[in-house]
């Protein structure tokens, strides 16, 4: 994808307004100025030298139990996943369940500029894992940050589903063949006025990620079961503009998942207590 369309700049976020759910990796970069041309998939570049590395993952705990074959007829979890999810036939209109986190560090009535990530859930035999990738460290903005895959609805996108697997196919060369979409996360507004639509998805343990080298250093995966973990997920409170702001915070080995990458997949855990 086109860097211009990543909406917010988790780093800058971070030291203007520390909110846990305003600061957010997929901004507009380098690539922004005067940009007007969508980069599609032939603009996508396949580094021989940058494939999906698996997590090792302990066994999902206890109530968190995802297991490599949810997918398979009407298991518990798949049935639980999707009763969490809006369908994919009623996606969320509203401007997102942040909004009160965002109070004095965005203009009132502000168009929000419409953007989709994919959220995939990868089955593997020691539990499910989550699919993140790491951005390339020479970028000049939000260089080396985890993400989604995903960015800016595009005038030539169906919908949130389309431009959601057009840029997993951009970015990480994975194909919607390979991707099953089975519902939206809430919308979650950015600290640069972003709305982005979290597209869950379940995507195929065989896939091969061939990541774009301009934007992606690595693909990797982290187990939900350690996402889903309350304990794992740790907040700093700040104070800005004479209130606390909060950041929100995995800790992933090797890896630092923040931001507005951490408020969706806490979302994710709250939708799913909220059907136990």
């Amino acid at each position: 994808m086109s860097g211009r369309d990543r909406p917010g700049d988790e780093r800058a976020a971070d030291a203007r307004a520390p909110d846990e759910h305003a600061a957010d990796e997929h901004a507009p970069d380098e690539h922004a100025a005067g940009a007007g041309a969508t980069d599609g998939p032939g603009s996508r570049k396949t580094a021989a030298n940058a494939a999906a590395s698996a997590a090792v993952a302990d066994a999902p705990a206890a109530g968190n139990r995802f297991d490599a074959d949810f997918l398979a007829g009407d298991s518990r979890a798949r049935t639980r996943l999707l009763a969490a999810l809006h369908p994919l036939d009623a996606a969320p209109e509203d401007d997102g369940w942040n909004l009160d986190d965002l109070h004095g560090l965005l203009p009132d009535n502000a168009l929000r500029a419409q953007a989709a990530v994919l959220v995939g859930l990868v089955p593997r035999p020691q539990g499910v894992q989550v699919l993140l990738t790491r951005r390339t460290d020479g970028l000049r903005q939000h260089g080396g940050q985890v993400s989604f895959p995903g960015g800016r609805i595009e005038p030539d996108d169906e919908d949130a589903v389309a431009a959601a697997l057009r840029e997993t196919l951009e970015e990480i060369g994975v194909p919607p063949s390979q991707i099953a979409p089975l519902g939206f996360l809430d919308p979650l507004v950015t600290i640069t006025g972003f709305r982005v639509l979290p597209l869950v998805a379940t995507v195929d343990p065989a896939y091969v990620a061939a990541p774009d080298p301009a934007e992606v250093a690595a693909v990797f995966e982290v187990p939900l079961a350690f996402l889903l973990d309350p304990d794992n997920l740790t907040t700093r409170t700040l104070e800005y503009k004479g209130r606390a702001r909060h950041v929100l915070e995995y800790r992933w080995p090797d890896q630092r998942i923040w931001g507005a990458t951490a408020s969706m997949l806490l979302n994710l855990r709250q939708r799913l207590e909220a059907v136990r």
